[in-house]
């Protein structure tokens, strides 16, 4: 299970905009991709230095610069000194522990916002933070992992010339990276309503330990999810209205798509939430039925004893002058008499419905 909060220590005491990387240390080399497009024009390149990223700054066409990995910083101060990006932004880039938000600087817009994946392996939800950088004619993004991501469908479709996308601006390609990763979304929230199901039935049959420890880490889960979608309302909202420029009128229209399905994620959220929070009183309610029953049966159990015990003590004592002690038949008329005492307790029982 992932850490909800990483650690911010060593940014203690440090001035705004100094440049320290914050989330897993990695050693990997990071992945620049770079897409030029327009409508008629199409050029997709992997990037071996940073350098070779500036030329595209000024292309008349719409630039999608991709980064995987930002744990090497002197790469993007040198991304963030070509584009002229605020420090402030870079330091949000290099921190992974980013709250989804939108900032606008004028000559382009800082998203950040939490990509998921299932891992279906360890059954894990994975996150990874993505920052989207939009300007006039370029898009930039930065990736926390270098194992790949979600757009290589977005990369097929500007391939392909499929729908708009190569039509439009830089807008409608953050539009569709955003619509993207929301879709994602669904894709996990349908794998923790699998697991969802599955325990309401083992909670009715036989909950154990291990299922209200399933239970715990659903709930941990739907706290992150929470966290990461919840303030993605916000940033739609901002960009929906058009208060920017660089956000065109045509793109407000499925940016109220976008919106819609952010909603319909959170509304699912809140309802796993509350489902989560039944079952946990579902648990606790089986476990007291489950001990109650225990109870009950060696409560009766031990209730029809009782007599027997009695009958067992009082010719168990060491007088000599009991007159029953000499009857010839008094060892099977006793334990007959026993064994009659212990079955009427049982009918008894059973009218009575006490088990």
């Amino acid at each position: 299970m992932q850490r909800l909060i990483k650690k911010r220590a060593k940014k203690a005491g440090l001035p705004p905009g100094t440049l320290i990387h914050i989330g897993e240390k990695k050693t990997d080399e990071i992945k620049i991709t770079a897409v030029d497009y327009d409508e008629t024009l199409f050029q997709e390149k992997e990037l071996k230095t940073i350098v070779e990223c500036f030329p595209y700054k000024d292309k008349p066409a719409i630039t999608w610069i991709n980064v995987d990995g930002v744990h090497q910083i002197e790469t993007l101060e040198k991304l963030g000194d070509c584009f002229g990006l605020h420090p402030l932004v870079l330091e949000d880039i290099l921190n992974t522990d980013q709250r989804t938000k939108i900032e606008d600087y004028g000559d382009y817009i800082y998203i950040v916002l939490k990509m998921l994946y299932y891992n279906n392996s360890s059954t894990e939800m994975v996150t990874e933070q993505i920052s989207l950088i939009l300007g006039q004619n370029f898009v930039l993004s930065f990736q926390e992992g270098i194992k790949g991501d979600i757009f290589n469908q977005v990369r097929e479709r500007i391939r392909n010339g499929k729908g708009r996308i190569r039509k439009m601006g830089a807008d409608y390609l953050v539009y569709t990276l955003l619509d993207t990763i929301i879709d994602n979304y669904f894709i996990i929230l349908e794998k923790l309503g699998e697991k969802i199901e599955f325990l309401e039935d083992e909670l009715v049959t036989n909950p154990t330990p291990a299922t209200l420890q399933i239970i715990h880490n659903l709930k941990r889960d739907m706290i992150f999810l929470r966290k990461s979608v919840w303030p993605l309302r916000e940033v739609i909202s901002v960009m929906e209205r058009g208060e920017s420029p660089l956000v065109q009128e045509t793109t407000g229209i499925f940016l109220r798509d976008v919106y819609d399905h952010t909603i319909h994620v959170i509304d699912t959220i809140e309802t796993f939430r509350e489902m989560l929070s039944g079952m946990l009183d579902v648990y606790l309610s089986s476990i007291s039925n489950k001990l109650n029953s225990i109870m009950k049966v060696l409560t009766i159990i031990a209730t029809i004893f009782m007599p027997l015990t009695f009958f067992a003590g009082v010719y168990g004592m060491n007088f000599k002058y009991m007159p029953e002690l000499e009857w010839h038949w008094g060892y099977p008329i006793v334990l007959l008499f026993m064994f009659s005492i212990g079955i009427s307790m049982l009918i008894y029982f059973k009218k009575k419905k006490w088990m």
